[in-house]
């Protein structure tokens, strides 16, 4: 087994932190870390120092405000949500369902903005939450646009599911990524929870390249797929060309 570097400790500290563990206490960020108590102290003290970490009155600690800064320095993150946020308000105040931005990292999706309705359906969905590909709109329409080689893999690896209707069987899946390059839409139903289905359009960079996705996630029962399609596929044109797109 190979010994754990500085770094891969110290990362390992940042990773004890997640959607359903937002604020430790120094105890549990060895335990989640896998450090012995008194290197987590260390390591611990180093990044509240330089600010990637908070602590409170309580003595518990929070992910620090020098990371959004750092974050919002990624061409994925923060500046490419300043760049769609119009053309998703323009999808939501024409809908008034679930809007959502999201990017490709590894097997999953991350979503990097959501504007919600206030009667549109539930969704297992916050900015910073990952999703396996093949399971929501956006995913299929990453994944269908994506590297082929990549695409390949995914399809031959295992396949999450989530509800009866989650693709499982690599064949099928294909299938559906070959309908969502033929159309310029993907359509996932049902595959996260039972009551909600997604539309999704494919958003370019500068050079074509397929960077993110935009999609609208609406009640399965009231789906109108013809109707959703055109509008997200404007939404993706739109912020597509802000990128700089030229088609």
């Amino acid at each position: 087994m190979t010994t754990p570097t500085a770094p891969d400790r110290l990362l390992s500290v940042l990773a004890a932190f997640d959607h359903e563990h937002p604020a430790l206490c120094l105890t549990d960020i060895s335990r989640r870390a896998g450090l012995s108590l008194t290197t987590a102290h260390r390591l611990v003290g180093a990044l509240t120092e330089w600010g990637a970490l908070e602590r409170d009155e309580s003595g518990v600690y929070h992910v620090g405000l020098r990371l959004w800064e750092v974050a919002a320095l990624a061409p994925r993150g923060l500046a490419l949500r300043q760049i769609a946020l119009p053309y998703l308000e323009d999808l939501y105040e024409a809908t008034h369902e679930n809007v959502q931005l999201a990017v490709r990292d590894g097997r999953d999706v991350v979503y990097i903005e959501w504007l919600s309705g206030r009667s549109a359906v539930g969704v297992h969905i916050r900015v910073g939450a990952r999703w396996p590909l093949h399971a929501t709109g956006v995913g299929l329409a990453l994944l269908a646009h994506g590297d082929p080689v990549f695409r390949k893999e995914y399809c031959e690896g295992e396949l999450a599911s989530f509800t009866p209707y989650t693709i499982t069987d690599p064949e099928r899946l294909r299938r559906v990524l070959a309908e969502v390059r033929r159309s310029g839409v993907a359509v996932s139903d049902r595959q996260v929870t039972e009551d909600a289905l997604s539309v999704a359009a494919p958003v370019r960079g500068a050079d074509g390249t397929v960077t993110a996705a935009v999609s609208i996630v609406v009640p399965h029962a009231d789906a109108q797929v013809p109707v959703l399609g055109p509008a997200v596929r404007v939404a993706a044109r739109g912020i597509s060309r802000a990128l700089g797109w030229q088609p």
